[in-house]
């Protein structure tokens, strides 16, 4: 099941990152990153009510467990996506972006003392050759020679180390509850959009002065960002509370083959022969991964 949760949740990444791309550009990622949660808090919401009263109910034997995971959670995916707004500043993006693709091998490092989980041999070659398909696909040689003067390495870096943080709290705050699985996902998600939300509306409209601005910018192409967000969000968090956050990850990898084609398709970008490779070794870690769990 996780493997088809992870799988649409990629999918649903990879169209929404066209979308939000458009959306930055004419609204600023101020808004852009606030979208993702506020428009998409009425669907996940919706969401958790089917699975409360059909799929099956949680309690809370220790609420200030799950607040402390869920909220590092909430605020680690929001530092991440800012860290990752300062590398594309820097104009680093192809080295920082592939740095901040370290988070399935710091989430599976991670993972081993706070989840208790461990990894054979295949699934850490598939990590590993994700990571290097990654490699392939973002980084210029030319950079590496400036590489220890260039500051948006730390930023990717840091990027995707937050990026990790939030796989694993994810998993951590869903396992403190008790009862449905899939419930449990659903709760986390419902509280980091929610507190995602207000932390950044809060932000947009002391910057704008406006009360209404996180509402009335771009509506139908931020409802479009939000709804697959938050779909995708379904995905991850159920795969997160699934399986060890590191294989959903690494299978999350091929998201980046969707993101391109999507790219093409929208933005009439084209992919170098060092783009298929790339795309190539991320297909091969994906069965690699899968074939470890199976």
């Amino acid at each position: 099941m996780w493997i088809l949760v992870t799988l649409f949740a990629a999918t649903c990444q990879s169209i929404r990152t066209a979308y939000q791309k458009t959306l930055s550009q004419e609204q600023g990622f101020l808004h852009a990153t606030m979208a993702r949660s506020l428009y998409g808090l009425p669907i996940v919401s919706i969401y958790l009510l089917i699975c409360w009263y059909f799929i099956g109910q949680i309690t809370f034997p220790s609420i200030g467990q799950f607040l402390g995971y869920a909220s590092v959670c909430a605020i680690a995916q929001v530092l991440a996506t800012y860290l990752m707004l300062r590398v594309f500043q820097s104009g680093s993006f192809a080295l920082g972006t592939l740095l901040a693709k370290t988070e399935a091998v710091l989430a599976a490092l991670i993972g081993i003392p706070l989840l208790h989980n461990s990894l054979n041999l295949t699934a850490w070659s598939g990590i590993a050759l994700g990571v290097t398909g990654t490699l392939v696909m973002s980084m210029r040689l030319g950079n590496l020679r400036h590489a220890h003067k260039d500051m948006s390495l730390l930023a990717g870096l840091g990027s995707g180390l937050c990026f990790a943080v939030t796989s694993v709290t994810a998993s951590l705050a869903s396992h403190s509850l008790q009862g449905s699985i899939i419930t449990s996902a659903g709760v986390t998600i419902w509280y980091v959009l929610a507190l995602q939300s207000v932390l950044l509306c809060s932000l947009q409209i002391y910057r704008s002065g406006d009360l209404f601005s996180p509402v009335k910018q771009s509506f139908l192409l931020s409802s479009k960002v939000g709804i697959l967000s938050s779909l995708g969000s379904i995905g991850w968090f159920t795969g997160f509370a699934l399986i060890n956050p590191a294989l959903v990850k690494t299978l999350g990898q091929i998201e980046i083959l969707g993101t391109l084609y999507f790219s093409k398709r929208r933005f009439n970008e084209q992919m170098t022969l060092q783009q298929w490779i790339g795309g190539s070794m991320i297909v091969g870690s994906v069965i690699l991964v899968a074939v470890a769990t199976l």
